[in-house]
């Protein structure tokens, strides 16, 4: 990071800590700076468009006389408790107006509340913070970075912060390498979180291929016809909108490239061709995925996806069949997946059969622990491409060789001590997808099982009853083998052990439409 972005990264953090002892969380923190470095990029918007002619001016605050001088100037003229009350009314009024306008304006303002009730702490953020950047001219590089930089601050936060919705950015880079997306591609993430694959995916086309995009390639992804996301939490649909805004990414006037929605509710309407996701971790949905076998949840909320393979409560299992439906003819997909995924049996089985036989799954990368804010988690990236459809189950599957990086052996990583390096992952990157030595084209060519890197048969794996992909592993891992060392270390492990069997247990009931019975703390 930039000193520059360092700087204004250390003194908005700074301030967030002033905030906590107002009962202002960093997320909320986050959410309120978000309001307030719009109303600044507005109104740094209209002073520079005075040049113009009057035909010619953008107003991205609502055009007309009631609103003239509203926003921002409103808020630099005024103290103490009228300060207070014009900034609670003024984002009452954009909320009002977002729950019509599609815009970026409508999705960041949409249900607006004031956290900050100290007028003083408020005064201070406008006037001693934000009034004294230049967030509109500004490189990306700087606010962009340092907006980022502020949200990845948050995920530490594990009372209240972003982690739950937070993928590490040098992973997020090492994927979107392998991936090499260019300006052709259309692009999604329908768990976007805070939007680090949709920035990271444009950042790197612009990279590479920035000289040779004309005007009309850049329009296509400010006017989310080449890139967009899907957020089910409507506040962190703010901070993502927010964020791309930051790094020149969409308009905001225009269509918001959020959207704000369950992904999973209906299938999709549009294809991308380019899918990169990190579903949210937990396995049970709240609601149960219906499919075209007629299997119906008992609540008149569920979903009817006749799309799907499988009926399941496992949200990474429906997301892993919905990122499949989303792609394109040529389409190809990077999802990140807890190893529950790779083994769960029943319709999990199932699930993955399918996806060898109808998908290229060419590529798994196994995770340590240790990189997620989610503590504990064994996660793994999926690479998986469209194929043509099979004529008949005579057929060879269309994952022909999956092949298979052990990242997680001999590897422990903690979040700040000894945190994941890009240097961690260019072994993967050369070796699975020549990053920096060779075509796409050639990468399956060029690989060599050795060390790391496995290959196994997909046709050998499809035929087996459970299809477990929970392969590739160099030796298991050092803390499962093990024996816990002590009484409460043996309590843990085994309080672990019943809460996911349990939830099992849930997720089977469910299925079958039988409701348990509620369970009482000291019920023999």
């Amino acid at each position: 990071m930039k000193l520059e972005a360092r700087r204004l990264v250390n003194r908005l953090w700074n301030y967030c800590n002033v905030l906590r002892d107002d009962g202002v969380s960093s997320l909320e923190y986050l959410e309120q700076l978000s309001f307030l470095v719009f109303l600044k990029m507005a109104a740094e918007i209209e002073e520079a468009d005075k040049i113009l002619p009057e035909d010619r001016r953008r107003r991205v605050l609502p055009d007309s006389e009631e609103w003239r001088g509203r926003g921002w100037p409103e808020l630099l003229d005024l103290t103490g408790s009228a300060l207070e009350e014009a900034y609670t009314q003024l984002l009452t009024d954009l909320g009002k107006r977002g729950e019509d306008e599609d815009t970026t304006l409508g999705l960041i303002f949409h249900r607006a509340r004031n956290r900050l009730q100290n007028p003083a702490n408020l005064r201070r953020l406008i006037v001693d913070l934000i009034d004294k950047e230049e967030w509109l001219s500004a490189s990306k590089d700087i606010k962009g970075d340092a907006y980022e930089a502020l949200i990845a601050r948050s995920a530490e936060d594990t009372k209240a912060g972003a982690g739950q919705y937070f993928t590490p950015r040098v992973l997020i880079e090492s994927i979107v390498r392998c991936m090499r997306p260019d300006a052709d591609d259309v692009i999604t993430d329908p768990a976007c979180g805070t939007g680090g694959f949709l920035l990271a995916a444009y950042d790197y086309i612009v990279r590479e291929h920035g000289a040779d995009m004309s005007t009309e390639d850049f329009a296509r992804f400010d006017n989310g016809d080449a890139i967009w996301g899907t957020e089910l939490v409507p506040a962190t649909a703010r901070l993502a909108a927010m964020n791309l805004l930051l790094h020149n990414l969409g308009r905001p006037d225009g269509t918001p490239l959020i959207h704000v929605e369950d992904a999973l509710a209906k299938p999709p309407t549009k294809r991308a061709s380019l899918v990169l996701a990190n579903p949210p971790f937990g396995k049970k949905s709240s609601i149960v995925i219906t499919n075209v076998d007629g299997s119906v949840s008992r609540e008149s909320t569920s979903y009817h996806r006749k799309d799907f393979w499988e009926t399941t409560t496992n949200k990474q299992f429906n997301f892993l069949q919905h990122i499949a439906n989303l792609l394109t003819d040529n389409g190809r997909a990077a999802v990140i997946l807890p190893d529950n995924v790779l083994f769960e049996g029943g319709r999990g089985a199932s699930i993955r059969r399918e996806l060898l036989k109808r998908y290229n799954l060419h590529t798994m990368l196994r995770l340590p622990k240790g990189i997620f804010y989610a503590g504990g988690v064994k996660a793994n990236v999926l690479f998986f491409d469209a194929a043509s459809p099979r004529r008949s189950e005579d057929e060879p599957p269309r994952t022909q060789q999956l092949w298979v990086y052990d990242l997680r052996t001999g590897n422990r990583f903690t979040l700040k001590q000894n945190p994941l390096l890009s240097g961690h992952l260019e072994d993967f990157e050369r070796r699975a997808f020549g990053v920096g030595e060779c075509d796409l084209d050639d990468v399956i060519a060029r690989r060599v099982p050795e060390g790391r890197l496995q290959v196994f048969d997909g046709a050998g794996l499809v035929a087996t009853k459970d299809v477990n992909l929970d392969i590739g592993l160099i030796e298991p891992d050092d803390e499962d083998a093990a024996e816990p060392k002590s009484l409460a270390e043996l309590t843990l492990a085994l309080s672990a052990d019943l809460r996911e069997a349990l939830a099992e247990l849930e997720d089977l009931a469910a299925d079958l439409d039988v409701e348990l019975p509620p369970l009482i703390r000291g019920q023999q």
